[in-house]
């Protein structure tokens, strides 16, 4: 079997390369860029197109009238190009058509140290045939440019023969996940700049031991819309927000860092409320501030209790990418062949969902043009599925999950997560701290890496304390955890009722691509793993 993937810029060359089915998809890197500029200045364009609160269906039925309206094309003209692209045959063919405008603003020693604008804008074609793909991409929203890509994506098939296409008809998507009232990118610079020195204003107030705050918002809102040889067509307008904040506190050369934020596919009124700058900024503070009290980490095989919310990134990538469907049919996963039998404590349950209001992960459609959903992948310890896109889907005779996700118009999509999180149990965190005589609190996490296939991770927590005959007591600095994430599934004992998701601030990488997704976890218990300490 193999992947194959044609690399498509508006330049008149194009990059051709096929690579084995190893994972890996290898893109070339020619591309040109479309627009820069300053936060100062706005095109007309972007005020004309900017985002009105959506109705039910109506950010399809707006993205779609927006590519239409802008670019000059009708359904007609999808027609043709998705005809130019099973031109030589094949099984399926798809358009993804992309407008994004990012925006950012980061505050330094007090001072706007940058603001930035771009806008990127592109058209992906994909033909699939079997379980090769052939995708070109151009950065020119033209119907001539685009059938150039649709004719050089066509290449992968060779049947001789072209393949009837089903007419396009805009179908509505049935979800409204993000009704933003006014997006953060149509907020004025001034406004986020004092949300941004709020929040520094809070950090540097809470305890004279902060010497440096760093703090930004970054946002942007995107236009899709998606044809497929099929006869659909569909489209979103998706609106993203972050705002982060770092601390670095000085206790007599003793520096210590904390780290805070939150967002999501949300409005300015997200930042103004319970969310608000001085809230992550205060938590970044004190996450700084306890390190300078930290002692070393004893090391050895303990029980370890995680704590709810963003520690869930150690379930995201210790099992969540081993249940993507796209390692488990090319066997490299350490969950292949497992479907209904136990891999994990009968307290588990953990789901994959795309479909929570104003969450970081959430989608009303992904990349691929596929309602989300919520996709259950282990219950009560038994693995019940894994998440797919259209290949895979088609390829292990699964249904469709709404997880195929892309960066951009530049990358074909891959099965990936949205939302995932395991489930609450009965515990209450009280109880299960009491229940540990010798053992490790973590309750942040910093970076991390975990082998897909032996399902091996290691991860730094940022934020951890001992604890000690059933009591938290000092934090820790420099504690690495270290397991089989298979197996640390298998040594959960006990979950607590008091679920959290992350707050908004997920980025997951595959594959030399990023997206937004969420996290979450109760307060568990893991029985035995280990742990790696500073104490000699």
């Amino acid at each position: 079997m193999s992947d194959t993937t044609i690399c498509l810029p508006v330049l008149p060359h194009y990059t051709l390369v096929i690579s084995k089915d190893t994972g890996r998809r290898i893109v070339g890197s020619l591309d040109s860029r479309t627009q820069a500029g300053n936060f100062h200045k706005q095109s007309r364009e972007e005020v004309r197109h900017r985002a009105s609160p959506p109705e039910k269906d109506k950010m399809s039925t707006d993205a779609i009238k927006f590519f239409f309206g802008r670019y000059g094309l009708t359904n007609g003209d999808i027609d043709k190009l998705l005809a130019a692209a099973l031109a030589r045959g094949g099984d399926y063919a798809d358009l993804y058509f992309e407008y994004r405008v990012a925006n950012s603003v980061n505050i330094e020693e007090q001072i706007v140290k940058q603001a930035a604008k771009s806008i990127s804008q592109g058209v992906g074609v994909r033909v699939v045939i079997g379980d090769k793909t052939g995708y070109a991409y151009t950065d020119d929203i033209a119907f001539d440019a685009i059938r150039h890509a649709a004719e050089t994506a066509s290449h992968i098939a060779r049947s001789g023969g072209s393949k009837q296409v089903a007419g396009v008809n805009a179908t509505p998507t049935g979800l409204n996940l993000y009704p933003v009232a006014v997006p953060v990118s149509s907020t004025e610079l001034s406004k986020k700049i004092e949300l941004i020195k709020q929040g520094d204003r809070a950090a540097r107030g809470f305890d004279r031991r902060i010497r440096e705050v760093q703090s930004s918002i970054n946002d942007e809102v995107k236009y899709v819309m998606i044809a497929t040889s099929d006869g659909r067509l569909v489209g979103d307008l998706q609106p993203l927000a972050r705002f982060g904040i770092t601390c670095i506190a000085d206790d007599d050369g003793n520096l210590q860092v904390g780290r805070s934020g939150g967002g999501g596919r949300v409005g300015i009124d997200f930042f103004e409320g319970e969310s608000s700058p001085e809230q992550y900024a205060l938590e970044a503070a004190r996450q700084a501030i306890i390190q300078l009290e930290a002692v070393a980490t004893p090391a050895g095989t303990m029980e370890v209790v995680l704590g709810p919310g963003w520690p869930g990134i150690l379930l995201h990538e210790a099992v969540g990418h081993g249940l993507e469907s796209d390692f488990n049919r090319k066997q490299t996963s350490a969950f292949c062949g497992l479907i209904g039998q136990p891999v994990a404590s009968e307290l588990c349950t953990v789901v994959d969902d795309g479909t929570i209001p104003d969450r970081r992960g959430s989608l009303n459609i992904d990349d691929e043009g596929e309602p989300t959903s919520r996709t259950v992948l282990i219950e009560n310890g038994i693995l019940r599925g894994y998440m797919s896109d259209y290949l895979n889907a088609g390829l292990t005779k699964s249904a469709r999950t709404g997880n195929g996700r892309r960066q951009s118009y530049k990358h074909m999509p891959m099965p990936r997560m949205t939302n995932t999180f395991m489930l609450a149990g009965l515990d209450s965190k009280e109880d299960i701290i009491r229940s540990v005589k010798r053992g490790l609190y973590a309750v942040q996490f910093g970076g991390g890496q975990v082998d897909i296939t032996s399902g091996e991770f290691a991860f730094s927590a940022s934020e951890a304390y001992l604890i000690e005959d059933g009591k938290v007591t000092a934090p820790v600095k420099g504690a690495t955890l270290r397991g089989n994430g298979p197996q640390a599934l298998k040594h959960v004992t006990a979950v607590g009722n008091d679920l959290e998701l992350d707050p908004g601030v997920g980025v997951c990488g595959k594959a030399g691509q990023n997206v937004p997704v969420g996290v979450g976890i109760p307060t568990i218990k893991i029985s035995e793993m280990t742990v790696g300490g500073t104490q000699n």
